[in-house]
């Protein structure tokens, strides 16, 4: 009887220890293939927990990214968001902007987004303000995203509010509906037809026809002069 008490004990605590084995080598093997991909990317990207569930499931690449965010191998900039940092020689690790994040969210949900407001008037050099919450139009989810003291929201449209295939286009209509009709200076009004100068002449018609008649007269000009 001693015996077999003693041999069940000794096949629990060796199972324990096994198991102890198996788990703790998955995690190590998990951690080490996910290096290796994130090694093999440029400095600056930005992965996702589902780039790496071909390794684990969600719960065990997460805990391995997490391990690695320790070791300083990547940084976490997001919930469930991480990047291989890129380096400046002066600054150090430079992480990645909100707008940067923003469309790699959009490139993985193969969604469409439009910056809008204040985002749209600073990235066309119409307005200094840098905004501590950047809005975008998508057809995808709405969401908000934490990026530290910055939010990026996304306000879910109908689709026909993303038809614009211009880059700078959309990015112009979304810029003047935010001044506002009868309130574009002069100034402002030579800074964006100077954009749309290098903006694909198709894609640049293409748009013209969907934006307010207000707006059209303005673009219009990009053709003509």
């Amino acid at each position: 009887m001693q015996i077999g008490r003693l041999f069940k004990l000794f096949c629990r605590k060796y199972l324990l220890n096994w198991r102890q084995y198996i788990y703790t080598y998955m995690n190590v093997s998990t951690e080490l293939q996910i290096l290796k991909k994130i090694k093999k990317a440029k400095r600056g990207s930005l992965f996702f927990v589902e780039d790496f569930l071909r390794f684990g499931n969600s719960k065990t690449v997460t805990k391995a990214l997490e391990r690695l965010v320790a070791k300083e191998k990547i940084a976490r900039v997001a919930r469930g968001i991480y990047a291989r940092l890129d380096f400046d020689p002066i600054l150090g690790p430079v992480k990645p902007g909100a707008e940067d994040i923003a469309k790699a969210i959009a490139k993985r949900d193969k969604a469409r987004i439009v910056p809008t407001g204040v985002l749209a008037l600073n990235a066309l050099g119409l307005s200094t303000q840098v905004p501590m919450n950047i809005v975008y139009l998508t057809d995808g989810a709405a969401r908000r995203i934490n990026i530290g003291k910055r939010k990026i929201i996304f306000k879910k449209v109908s689709p026909k509010n993303l038809a614009a295939i211009g880059e700078i286009s959309r990015m112009v209509i979304q810029a003047l509906k935010e001044i506002g009709k009868d309130k574009v200076t002069e100034k402002e009004k030579q800074i964006i037809l100077k954009h749309l100068k290098n903006e694909d002449k198709y894609r640049l018609e293409h748009d013209i026809r969907l934006a307010p008649e207000w707006i059209r007269k303005i673009m219009r000009q990009a053709l003509t002069e």
